[in-house]
């Protein structure tokens, strides 16, 4: 059970709702850490009074200063703020909930600390699973995810005695909300179609990612680092009403699902009082009231991001980061009216063409992936 807790991007959405569950269960917060929303990070501090506040820019953090300065908060700023706020000894468990490769470097401090990593970013285990994961091995670190899928592929593998009884994980996804529509259609969806997500409430670049299917592509990739199973054995079913999170198939045939409503405050309060349970400020799933439950294939052809993260999967190594770079880049430009629909998976498939694949990389040979996936994309426009 968390009892002092540090979160990476307590201003999103994440952030936010977790400090829902910190409130409820009364976690101390060691430090809050986000971009450069001082307004709300004043908020933030004044209510849950950490020891340090951090903001992605000195400007804010200048900012934030000023409007702190009755209280006893120290405020920092920029990438080396962010892995002072993972590493704070009196904090035992680092939420990690920054967007992007920029919560690769504290996720890494907080596990060499051995504390446990909450884990709500997919691009840390994306672009460097494998050094994440080989990490929290050696200094004994405690992972658990955060995302609905993996947080009930979690739940789910309680369930086995050992690895090997595992046949299949199931991931599923919401379809988000093109589902059904063909290419023709979506060649001309805007901005603001793609951010109505039917089920459920995240930021921008994540509901983007679940309108083209890379979110579930990334989180194919991400069950292969977290439960060290090959490609073949992680699968992905589209289920609309997002109550079964996930699925796990034994050898034996037999297949647990985790159901819930679809409501983040659920995994995220499992992954802070883990092995423990609590009650949860979110509504209980009412099975008489929440209809059928159906699962389909995904449209590959219609969405192919998914098959984009299954080819960098199948190539490994720093084509993961090229992948999830490149797609950064492409989401960024489309939210800027800059690029198509389309244009994103166009743009993710000719930087992963592009991309130079080292098999085992250092932290230094990812981040050169990933950049040189963001020159390719904005070097097309």
């Amino acid at each position: 059970m968390t009892k002092n807790l540090t979160i990476l991007g307590s201003t999103g959405s994440i952030g936010r709702q977790t400090l829902d569950v910190v409130a409820q269960l009364g976690i101390r917060t060691a430090a809050l850490a986000a971009g450069e929303n001082t307004e709300m990070m004043e908020a933030q501090c004044r209510r849950f009074r950490p020891r340090l506040a951090v903001m992605a820019s000195e400007a804010a953090a200048a900012d934030l200063r000023v409007r702190i300065a009755d209280l006893d908060v120290r405020v920092e700023s920029g990438p080396e703020g962010l892995v002072e706020a993972a590493s704070l000894a009196e904090a035992d468990t680092v939420l990690v909930a920054v967007v992007g490769l920029a919560a690769l470097r504290p996720a890494l401090s907080a596990i060499r600390q051995g504390k446990r990593v909450a884990m709500a970013n997919k691009e840390a285990l994306v672009c460097g699973g494998e050094l994440v994961m080989a990490e929290a091995r050696r200094c004994g670190a405690e992972l658990i995810p955060v995302d609905s899928e993996h947080s009930a592929i979690f739940q789910c593998l309680r369930g086995a005695a050992d690895r090997g009884e595992v046949r299949r994980l199931i991931l599923t996804a919401s379809g988000g909300p093109f589902f059904g529509m063909k290419p023709e259609k979506l060649r001309t969806v805007t901005k603001n179609e793609a951010l109505r997500h039917p089920n459920w409430r995240m930021g921008p670049k994540i509901t983007v990612d679940c309108a083209t299917m890379m979110n579930k592509g990334l989180e194919v990739i991400e069950a292969m680092r977290l439960y060290d199973r090959p490609l073949a054995q992680v699968d992905v079913v589209v289920h609309r009403q997002s109550v079964v999170h996930s699925m796990v198939e034994f050898c034996d045939g037999a297949v647990l699902a985790q159901l819930g409503a679809p409501d983040m405050r659920v995994p995220i309060q499992l992954a802070l009082t883990y092995p423990e349970r609590r009650e949860s400020p979110a509504a209980d799933l009412d099975l008489l009231r929440c209809g059928p439950l159906t699962f389909e294939p995904p449209d590959e052809a219609a969405f192919p991001c998914l098959a984009l993260a299954r080819r960098a999967a199948a190539l490994g190594g720093t084509a993961c980061a090229a992948l999830n770079g490149a797609n950064e880049a492409a989401v960024s430009l489309f939210l800027q009216d800059r690029l198509g629909f389309y244009g994103i998976s166009d743009a993710v498939a000719r930087a992963l063409s592009e991309a130079r694949v080292i098999a085992a990389p250092t932290l230094e040979e990812i981040q050169e992936a990933d950049c040189a996936a963001r020159a390719s994309v904005y070097s097309h426009l």
